[in-house]
């Protein structure tokens, strides 16, 4: 999708619009929300993305979420992504854990972090979503060295287990 989302500052402001292809082209600063997704068994949701993905294609990652599109809060895209890309509905609003900006020399953008708690069967979008599983923890702490994670969702869940340690 081409939508039009908002273009921050560094301060995470909104100075502009631009469409989605345009941002990334241009490397304009952007919005993304992240949502950890936990199971009834505490186990976190962990997918591969899609080979089709135009940012980091083909890697895993430990969060679902996606780009926060023009007007949209990080509260209301944290729900809405989490919903469409786990393939479900009705899931309680995502719980707010921090935000933090993400640069490479090709990308840029302020991303807020959420968890929730999902009980429902997930149906994950295929799109979006090449392989799945839950992982406990340690689980997911022994891939960490072994998958070729999506850089802003490492750096995000060190940051989690730092916030955490705090």
């Amino acid at each position: 999708m081409d939508e039009l989302i908002d273009v921050v500052d560094e301060q995470d402001r909104v100075i502009g619009q631009a469409r989605r292809s345009e941002s990334y082209a241009r490397r304009l600063r952007h919005r993304c929300a992240f949502i950890l997704v936990r199971d009834a068994d505490d186990r976190i949701f962990v997918h591969r993305r899609t080979a089709t993905k135009q940012v980091f294609p083909s890697r895993y990652d430990m969060w679902v979420g996606g780009v926060v599109g023009a007007g949209e809060t990080y509260d209301q895209a944290a729900l809405r992504e989490a919903e469409e890309e786990l393939g479900v509905s009705g899931l309680p609003a995502p719980e707010f854990l921090f935000k933090f900006p993400f640069e490479t020399d090709e990308h840029a953008w302020w991303s807020a972090a959420y968890q929730v708690r999902c009980t429902l069967p997930v149906r994950p979008q295929v799109e979006e979503v090449a392989w799945h599983t839950f992982l406990t923890d340690e689980e997911l702490a022994a891939k960490l060295d072994e998958w070729d994670w999506v850089p802003d969702g490492l750096a995000a869940y060190r940051l989690r287990l730092e916030h955490r340690a705090t």
